[in-house]
């Protein structure tokens, strides 16, 4: 048995470098990995990774290669260990040539015998069984990881780079399965989106004789409580004359009853990173959910987001199921109108996070959805709408559906390939 400390080759330090270019000897522009951009990248997202200026001598001490794995060393919360880990792919690289890691990472370089996404899974395995959480140490508040020592600590059987070939070649046909569902399901979404832009923005939606309406000369009127023109005929309401709203609660913590063995999937506001919501992490009991302010939102509410990193997200509930405080629940009075107040609400988000208020973290109030003023479409507009999108929106959820299956299928194979407990014959 060796540690997983043997497998290291290298270690490569981060650099968070300069948000600008002035004084640095020979600057170079760089792709700074964070730990907040782990999860994107897992989600195959690397649009938002910090592009900063490192010295060229720094650059060619720390250029992260294909094969290597990020570390988070600071940071976690009281829930949420350090010790996450980001591989670094061909295509990671194919999108930021010039890559490092930020000082709160650090990154691993693994030796020959070893393949590095078999290391990658297995430092995976151990950070969800909590190990990490026993090799940290607190300065100035945030929380970091004896790399070293919690590497050293834990142990990894050596099997011949045949098996670990074969295991990873398995595990790797499952994601990218889930890839390719998850980059359908974004082409999706960007469909639907255009279409809204198109009809309720632009207001280029059929006419009568199926022709874009504002391209065509239809007719526009000035609307004073939005301040801009909008279609003839069409109506101004608040989301409170529409739809009812209401927030959730959290049963009290210390009473078991009130989640063990619970049944009623129970949504907290980071959930809401998804614009659909086809599953629950969480439960609560019928005895939770009656002694508690939560409530039963009925499949196809909207939700959004009140407070905490997804202030003012929107997605679309599949099922029925209660929330914590953090959610505002988004019932409408037509169910024609769903999808188009979904999409409304969702371009808002701008808007939500510059009005959001509070001192620890930005909080959106569930009066401020109430009242918020939306433009009203026709019943026939509403109508082809809601058949349009209803489509884009089935497909998304069955792919959604079936990604969270083969993620959990994935998870549940991973802790047997790693121990030898499954015999891969060919998995070529």
């Amino acid at each position: 048995m060796d540690s997983l400390y043997n497998t290291i080759d290298v270690f490569v330090s981060g650099d968070w470098g300069n948000e600008n270019s002035i004084d640095l000897d020979h600057p170079i522009q760089v792709s700074c990995i964070r730990g907040a951009d782990i999860v994107p990248i897992e989600r195959n997202e690397y649009n938002n990774i910090p592009q900063r200026f490192i010295t060229s001598k720094s650059f060619s001490e720390k250029k992260l290669k294909e094969g290597d794995i990020i570390i988070e060393k600071s940071g976690g919360s009281p829930v949420q260990s350090t010790g996450r880990v980001v591989y670094v792919s061909k295509k990671l690289l194919e999108a930021h040539p010039n890559l490092v890691c930020s000082n709160f990472c650090v990154a691993i370089r693994i030796k020959k015998n070893w393949n590095p996404l078999y290391i990658f899974y297995y430092i995976k395995r151990v950070y969800e069984q909590g190990l990490f959480f026993n090799f940290e140490g607190k300065t100035s508040g945030i929380k970091n990881l004896d790399v070293e020592a919690a590497y050293k600590a834990i142990p990894i059987e050596y099997r011949n780079r045949s098996e670990q070939d074969k295991s990873i070649s398995l595990l790797t046909s499952i994601e990218r399965k889930i890839t390719v569902n998850r980059q359908i399901n974004r082409n999706l979404e960007a469909l639907a989106k255009q279409l809204y832009d198109y009809w309720f923005v632009q207001f280029d939606f059929p006419n009568e004789e199926g022709k874009p309406y504002k391209s065509s000369g239809g007719k526009m009127v000035w609307n004073e409580k939005l301040r801009r023109n909008i279609p003839q005929n069409w109506e101004c309401k608040k989301i409170c004359e529409v739809a009812r709203t209401c927030s959730g609660g959290t049963p009290m913590s210390s009473r078991e009853e009130y989640y063990k063995n619970g049944n009623i999937p129970w949504i907290n506001s980071g959930e809401l990173n998804n614009s659909f919501i086809t599953s629950a992490s969480n439960y609560i009991t019928k005895l939770g959910l009656d002694n508690s302010s939560a409530k039963l939102y009925p499949p196809n509410t909207i939700l959004v987001a009140l407070y905490g990193a997804t202030a003012g997200k929107v997605s679309l509930l599949t099922f029925e199921a209660s929330s914590n405080q953090a959610v505002c629940g988004v019932i409408m009075n037509s169910p024609q109108m769903t999808n188009y107040i979904r999409y409304y609400l969702s371009s808002l988000l701008n808007y939500f996070v510059l009005i959001s208020t509070g001192s620890a973290r930005d909080n959106i109030s569930q009066e401020t959805i109430k009242n918020i003023w939306a433009v009203i479409p026709e019943d026939r507009i509403l109508a082809l709408f809601d058949q349009e999108v209803e489509k884009i929106t089935q497909m998304i959820v069955s792919n959604q559906t079936e990604t969270e299956t083969l993620t959990k299928q994935r998870d549940e194979l991973l802790p047997l390939l790693m121990n030898g407990q499954v015999s891969l014959l060919n998995c070529d």
